[in-house]
C-alpha cells in the first residue's frame, strides 16, 4: 500500500487519524505490513500483504490478523 493512500485513511469508528508502524515495506517503499492505530479509540488494524483490515469488529478474525 502506498504511503500517500495511507495518509488519507482514517478510523471508521470514530474518524480520527491513524497512526502507522511499518513492519516491511518494497523497494518502492510500499507498505507490505503494518498496524494503524487509532489513538481515541485504541484500535489496531493490521496492514497484511498491502491491504489494511479496517472490518467492523463483529467481521473480524483476529487470529488471522496475527503474524505468522
Amino acid at each position: 500500500m502506498k504511503l500517500n493512500t495511507i495518509a488519507k485513511l482514517c478510523c471508521p469508528f470514530d474518524k480520527q487519524d491513524l497512526q502507522l508502524k511499518t513492519l516491511a515495506q518494497d523497494l518502492d517503499q510500499n507498505v507490505i505490513e503494518g498496524i494503524l492505530s487509532c489513538k481515541t479509540c485504541l484500535r489496531n488494524y493490521p496492514i497484511i500483504y498491502g491491504v489494511p483490515i479496517m472490518a467492523p469488529d463483529e467481521y473480524r478474525q483476529i487470529a488471522l490478523e496475527q503474524p505468522r
